[in-house]
């Protein structure tokens, strides 16, 4: 029997997100994929997936798992994104490191201590149907991921057969240090390219893009984020012929208040779009807690290219300082002793219960 994740508590949000959906945008079919691409990246490289293994993206609070894998033995999972609390069966969970949870574990990921959205990877992804070259989770759709939408209590998640394009094998894994690991802010600067429709703002409102700061709102989602601040003044009003969207373009709408688009987005709009982030800052924005502050930095295009290339640099960077394990964590020995009823004997910490 192929690995299951027996959903307890699936948390307010938690769907089935792999690095997105391409190609279909031209007929109305959003992205999608997981919000932090970068963290779900480094997660899969740490338990041997290719990048784009679809994994779980939790918000605010993950789920709880159980683990049902009773003829593979168990699975091997890394969490990360935003930094919360994490337990296999009462003991501690590490972030960014690759970890053994055998058949029967129970896995409780706790609420974000820092950032908004954990991402879980698991050896060999989760395995639900590809639609239209994707396993991510469109909501609004209802398609893709686990029947189009959100965890539920009793779902059983599949996972897949571990491919090992990393050289990870069975129970082992790679761990990132601290410092390798993206960082979690509160407050954000967020580089832009001004346009399409930039002509359409006021020269202050340009002035005020760059120097003034916004705040998250609570209303955002995987669809957009939600800014309030300085209101942006249009020269000759926020609506246009629709036309095509990006992730990052900024629509202004007539509240003057900006909606930094995000992977639900949808793939045409008729508001103004005053820029656009560089891609290299949106998992930054992704992490950002509502009441956090965003501020703009107006670039060039040919800074937000190095912008993308730095950012790839740096995820291989990071990834050469992971450090390979060999088998399971270091709580798995005593953690394994204290299954057993030692009256009768002792067992090598090693073995399988």
């Amino acid at each position: 029997m192929a690995p299951v994740l027996r959903v307890i508590e699936p948390g307010p949000l938690t769907t089935v997100q792999d690095l997105g959906r391409y190609g279909y945008q031209s007929r109305g079919v959003p992205v999608s994929g997981v919000m932090d691409p970068v963290a779900l990246r480094l997660l899969n490289r740490l338990v041997g997936n290719p990048d784009d293994a679809a994994g779980l993206e939790a918000t605010l609070v993950g789920p709880t798992l159980v683990v049902e894998a009773e003829a593979e033995g168990g699975v091997l999972v890394a969490l990360g994104g935003a930094e919360c609390d994490a337990t296999a069966d009462g003991m501690p969970v590490p972030p960014y490191r690759a970890t053994w949870l055998p058949d029967g574990c129970r896995l409780v990921i706790g609420p974000a201590r820092a950032g908004l959205r954990p991402i879980l990877a698991v050896a060999g992804g989760i395995d639900v149907p590809v639609v239209l070259g994707s396993r991510s989770t469109f909501l609004r759709g209802a398609f893709g991921g686990l029947g189009g939408r959100a965890l539920a209590p009793g779902d059983r998640v599949p996972v897949g057969v571990p491919v090992d394009p990393q050289g990870v094998s069975g129970r082992d894994g790679l761990a990132l240090p601290p410092s390798a690991r993206p960082p979690l802010e509160t407050a954000v600067t967020l580089r832009v390219v001004l346009g399409p429709q930039a002509d359409r703002f006021t020269d202050d409102a340009i002035e005020t893009l760059r120097r003034e700061p916004y705040r998250l709102t609570p209303e955002s989602d995987r669809m957009g984020a939600r800014l309030a601040g300085p209101r942006l003044a249009h020269r000759r009003g926020a609506d246009i012929v629709s036309d095509g969207t990006t992730a990052g373009s900024i629509q202004v709408p007539e509240s003057g208040q900006p909606i930094v688009l995000l992977a639900d987005r949808q793939t045409t709009g008729g508001y103004t779009k005053i820029g656009t982030v560089v891609s290299a800052d949106l998992p930054r924005l992704a992490q950002l807690v509502p009441g956090g502050e965003v501020r703009f930095q107006v670039v060039g295009l040919a800074e937000a290219y190095r912008a993308a290339r730095e950012a790839e640099a740096a995820l291989d960077a990071a990834l050469a300082r992971a450090v390979r394990l060999d088998g399971p964590p270091p709580w798995a020995a005593s953690h394994r002793l204290l299954a057993h009823n030692l009256i009768s004997g002792a067992v090598a910490a090693g073995e399988e219960p």
